[in-house]
């Protein structure tokens, strides 16, 4: 098969899709699948007319592709802004789905990677924020899972933790993101629950429903965030926290803790607040001792700094800061949190600043660059 053809006429390609009305990163996204299945026919089979054949396929799995989108969005609609807590139906086409994504054959970042673009529905600039990554780098990963499975049989499904870690990133995007995946992420979820006896399963459950319960506080009707300390608790849903509660201890009564059931466990004690006074910052820190023990995430390390700074003070957050890699995500704006506490209002500002810069959303970049103004005019008003 000649790949220089290929490449030479992928821009054609593309641009014929545009002008039958796709929009850019779904006409790549289309080019891409088409490719996958050139790679696969065209060594059996060549076509007379290349071009002419990459535009019906590439055409076809847009419209596909739509269709799919369209769909997803219809169950989104359908679900109820607060998930039933009832058992789930039995595992629907877009469950299994998720399993055969999580092939053997894939690893695992790249089994989640695929199932996010081709059944998550999300983009492949989200998925890239997801891992933190650059968009071309996710791109170009997507397209090797694509090419691995080309033509493979999906007759070895994946296991569940692969699944369990791709819920876990839609629901993060749904969550904070601008495609709202976090109910269909709990419905799946409690699909998968009700097909196995998985403790980390109960663990993720509990650790949506514990964050979904206090969606309704996160955010101002200008869409502004409220950090948590903020928040009004009377808009939480007790109903979802107690279920989530009662889940998460049914799952740490077996006594086989997992990374889930221990973000489980942080969120339910934050949960467990009747204000933000009252949180029990100690045994919240004692949990991110698990979590990095589990994990050795830096990201858990990163939030560890934040409990260990409201438990022990400041001070001690930013020695347990010090040791991690400033150029992690949200670094800046803990250092600014912990500055600020720690009475240097003017580090904070510039940190906050720095912060805003590297905001993943709008909404993030508007609190981080209002709480810089916010220090900045403090020190204006008081003089050096």
């Amino acid at each position: 098969m000649d790949e220089t053809l290929l490449r030479a006429l992928t821009p054609a390609v593309i641009g014929v899709l545009v002008h039958r009305g796709a929009d850019f990163a779904a006409a790549e996204d289309a080019m891409q699948d088409a490719l996958v299945e050139a790679v696969r026919v065209w060594p059996d089979n060549p076509p007379r007319d290349p071009k002419g054949w990459l535009v019906a396929v590439a055409w076809r799995k847009f419209v596909d592709a739509a269709r799919a989108s369209t769909s997803r969005r219809r169950r989104e609609v359908l679900v109820e802004v607060q998930p039933s807590p009832a058992p789930g139906a039995a595992a629907d086409d877009t469950l299994q789905l998720y399993f055969l994504c999580a092939h053997p054959s894939l690893t695992p970042a790249s089994a989640v990677a695929l199932t996010l673009r081709a059944v998550g529905g999300l983009t492949t600039r989200q998925i890239a924020q997801a891992y933190l990554v650059p968009e071309a780098t996710m791109a170009q990963r997507i397209s090797r899972a694509k090419r691995t499975v080309a033509g493979v049989r999906f007759n070895q499904p994946g296991d569940v933790a692969t699944v369990l870690r791709v819920l876990y990133l839609v629901f993060n995007e749904g969550y904070s993101g601008d495609v709202d995946l976090a109910a269909e992420a709990i419905r799946l979820t409690r699909q998968v629950a009700a097909m196995t006896n998985h403790e980390e399963v109960a663990g993720l459950l509990a650790l949506m429903l514990l964050h979904h319960a206090r969606r309704p506080a996160r955010t101002r009707s200008d869409g502004s965030l409220v950090p948590l300390a903020e928040q009004d608790r009377s808009l939480w849903d007790t109903r979802m926290i107690a279920e989530g509660v009662d889940v998460l201890q049914a799952a740490l009564n077996r006594d086989r803790l997992g990374e889930f059931q221990a973000q489980a466990a942080i969120a339910a004690l934050h949960a467990d607040a009747q204000t933000a006074e009252e949180t029990d910052w100690v045994q919240i820190v004692e949990w991110y001792d698990e979590l990095v023990r589990l994990t050795d995430s830096p990201v858990a390390r990163l939030n560890r700094a934040v409990a260990v700074g409201e438990a022990d003070g400041p001070r001690a957050g930013l020695a347990a800061l010090a040791e991690l890699d400033p150029a992690l995500p949200r670094y800046n704006a803990v250092a600014a949190y912990l500055h600020e506490r720690d009475g240097d209002p003017l580090t904070a500002a510039r940190l906050y600043a720095g912060a805003a810069r590297l905001a993943s959303s709008v909404a993030e970049r508007d609190y981080l660059t209002r709480q810089a103004a916010r220090l900045n005019a403090q020190h204006i008003q008081l003089g050096p």
